[in-house]
């Protein structure tokens, strides 16, 4: 058997490092939710659901050919409504935000009832294209335009929420 490299039992002589203890948990079992974190994240994730929403836009006039939320005429962008449904997803994320805020203060399990609060929204969002007149092609587009903006915003919101409530004590569900 060979020996082992030079200085190899030195580098296991000093001592173990010491790290400070975690501080206890609250005592009245609330989770310690950092709100900067959480509305930075809610922020980005409405950044986002703007941004699916102008896409899927564009992929469904531009390049699917489909006339949706305004005239063929109008181009692969649209007009105002565009912009409008942008920023209407961009307000959905904000609000979801204040709504995950407010049940990581006050519920138990805050997540879990989240993810299902926004799968519900998302489903009515879904529909809500089919109860219109319009052409069901329309329809298609605009339900599956909604379907997409509502798993970016559960699905970011969710982790977002999980992590603005890790620390000393915090028990997410």
């Amino acid at each position: 058997m060979s020996t082992p490299q030079s200085g190899w039992d030195q580098q296991y002589n000093e001592p173990t490092r010491r790290y400070p203890a975690a501080p206890p948990p609250d005592p009245e079992g609330r989770s310690n939710v950092e709100a900067g974190k959480l509305w930075a994240g809610g922020f980005g994730t409405a950044v986002v659901a703007a941004l699916a929403a102008l896409v899927g836009i564009l992929l469904v006039r531009g390049v699917l050919g489909i006339g949706l939320l305004s005239p063929s005429e109008a181009g692969a962008y649209g007009d105002a409504s565009t912009t409008t449904y942008a920023f209407g997803a961009f307000a959905v994320a904000i609000l979801a935000t204040g709504l995950l805020h407010l049940m990581l203060l006050l519920m138990p399990r805050p997540v879990s009832f989240f993810n299902w609060i926004m799968v519900l929204a998302t489903l009515v969002g879904v529909l809500i294209p089919f109860t219109v007149v319009a052409e069901l092609d329309s329809q298609i587009a605009t339900a599956a335009i909604n379907l997409v903006i509502g798993i970016c915003i559960t699905s970011l919101l969710g982790s977002v929420g999980a992590i603005a409530t890790r620390g000393p004590g915090a028990r997410v569900r």
